[in-house]
């Protein structure tokens, strides 16, 4: 099994970024400080949360489209952080779903106090984004951002909703991470084109954009569940087959298997308990599944590219195509 380390994966990335490394930095003081509007009593168990820095992909997005289609200002910065706040909610709420112990090598807000408080925690960076949002000028902004939302918790309640659902489709896989992990990047990349002052004709392409890469990004992240692990991860890893979630992978093991194979799988998963994954390796056809599953990702990631084809070339650009690349190489990785 070939692993794909964090050193690398940095220096993978680091060029797209380094354009925006400023502004990013500026993004991220600003999330932290946005601890300071809740209540005294609630305020550390925020900090907490917004201090679990990730790669802030969704503000880079707002920056590098800005940036593309004109000049990045506060208002691309604002849009950052409201996504990824909007982000880092979902996390909260998919860490209890999950009965996650470690996000980003740390221990999770559900592990630290428990999922009561945990569920509210979420709520809370809700309800703060989209109070952030409303205070754009154009209700634009606000309406996009809200719908945006609106995909995201329907795709979890989708997605729960089909949980150990062994009829369920390769077509009905796509519909659900589209929502809810994609939404967020298509809604990055489009309303900075907006706030651009860009064509219908090129916000529509971003969007294509950003949902592309959203879903490249979570078929990775399935593959990284069963191909990865944690140390390097960073997170709690081997979770979705045990919490019933059909990824990509799987449903292409289903789909090529023998029909005893298929039992043997189905079996495995309706047992709802902790699943050896060398078993499921030693399934006929998991390597072969792992494969078109990166294929698959990889094709969009190629899509992605030819959405970006529409902007004018500069280095913000370039940096566009420089995350498809960065994804495309951790894809590259993902071996059985």
């Amino acid at each position: 099994m070939k692993l794909f380390t964090k050193s690398r994966a940095s220096a993978a990335l680091k060029f797209p970024f380094q354009l925006i490394a400023d502004q990013l930095r500026e993004v991220e003081d600003q999330i932290k400080a946005e601890a300071n509007a809740f209540d005294p009593a609630v305020e550390g168990y925020i900090s907490y949360v917004l201090g679990t820095s990730g790669k802030r992909i969704r503000p880079a997005l707002a920056l590098l489209v800005g940036g593309a289609c004109g000049v990045p200002n506060a208002d691309h910065q604002k849009l950052g952080i409201v996504l990824e706040l909007i982000h880092l909610a979902t996390l909260v709420h998919d860490d209890i779903m999950d009965g996650a112990a470690l996000r980003r090598s740390q221990p999770t807000a559900a592990a630290k106090w428990g999922n009561s408080l945990s569920v509210l925690l979420g709520d809370c960076l809700f309800a703060h984004a989209l109070e952030l949002a409303a205070s754009f000028d154009s209700t634009h902004i606000s309406r996009k951002i809200a719908r945006s939302s609106n995909e995201v918790c329907t795709g979890e309640i989708l997605q729960t909703q089909r949980r150990f659902d062994l009829s369920m489709t390769i077509p009905d896989y796509f519909r659900i991470i589209s929502m809810k992990t994609a939404a967020l990047f298509a809604s990055a990349a489009e309303l900075s084109a907006w706030l651009s002052g860009a064509s219908s004709e090129v916000q529509e392409n971003m969007r294509k954009y950003g949902d592309l890469l959203g879903t490249a990004y979570q078929i990775y992240d399935d593959c990284l569940d069963l191909t990865g692990n944690e140390e390097q991860a960073g997170k709690t890893l081997g979770t979705d087959l045990v919490k019933g979630k059909l990824t990509l992978p799987i449903l292409y093991l289903l789909e090529e298997s023998s029909e005893e194979q298929r039992s043997q799988l189905n079996t495995l998963i309706l047992r709802q308990e902790p699943i050896d994954i060398s078993i499921i390796a030693g399934i006929a056809g998991y390597a072969g599944a792992i494969r078109r599953s990166v294929a698959t990702a990889r094709g969009m990631l190629d899509e992605a590219r030819e959405a970006v084809a529409i902007l004018p070339e500069n280095d913000h650009t370039t940096a566009l195509n420089g995350i498809t690349d960065y994804l495309d190489s951790l894809l590259e990785n993902c071996k059985a």
